[in-house]
């Protein structure tokens, strides 16, 4: 089977779709953002204020560069992932892209539960949001499937999710747990 790539704005719920997502297909998962802080050893905020955005999206482009050659994964991309049309080809050769997705409003609560956002540490974050938002959207569009994750709870996510990759012929005879 693809790999299963979640991809989608800060807040959407990628990284804890994915675990879901992957204990449910019996799949590994793999975080992006995660992968890129274990190997640096310092967190994606640390790197953004040491390091800037630019070397970030460099590293970021390694990493995806090498887990996109994982075999029957569940891949969670950090936000930005798409802005490398680089990223989205090697993502795209073993994987189905998943866009998930949420209004400004949610985006806005979910990311500010947690200080962790480098792009969203100004004073207007609704704003940037609503503006990054508008910058990323053709990139976003090209997914393979899109969920809309603003009022669904992460059972409901993962069973939209499950229902497309059993109608397009995905997932095989394999159980889901």
């Amino acid at each position: 089977m693809k790999n299963v790539v979640l991809t989608g704005f800060m807040g959407t719920g990628k990284s804890s779709i994915g675990k879901l997502l992957a204990y449910r297909l019996g799949k590994s998962f793999v975080d992006i953002d995660k992968q890129i802080e274990k190997e640096m050893g310092i967190s994606i905020p640390e790197i953004f204020a040491k390091y800037g955005e630019e070397f970030f999206r460099v590293k970021e482009h390694e990493v995806v560069e090498r887990i996109s050659r994982y075999k029957n994964a569940v891949i969670a991309t950090g936000g930005g992932v798409v802005l490398n049309a680089r990223n989205m080809e090697c993502l795209r050769q073993k994987g189905l892209i998943i866009c998930l997705r949420a209004n400004p409003d949610v985006i806005l609560e979910r990311t500010s539960r947690r200080p962790t956002r480098p792009l969203l540490q100004c004073e207007n974050p609704r704003q940037v949001i609503v503006d990054l938002l508008a910058k990323r959207q053709p990139f976003y569009e090209e997914a393979d499937y899109h969920v809309d994750t603003s009022a669904l709870t992460p059972y409901q996510i993962t069973e939209q999710i499950i229902a497309y990759l059993r109608k397009g012929g995905y997932l095989g005879a394999k159980c889901i747990r």
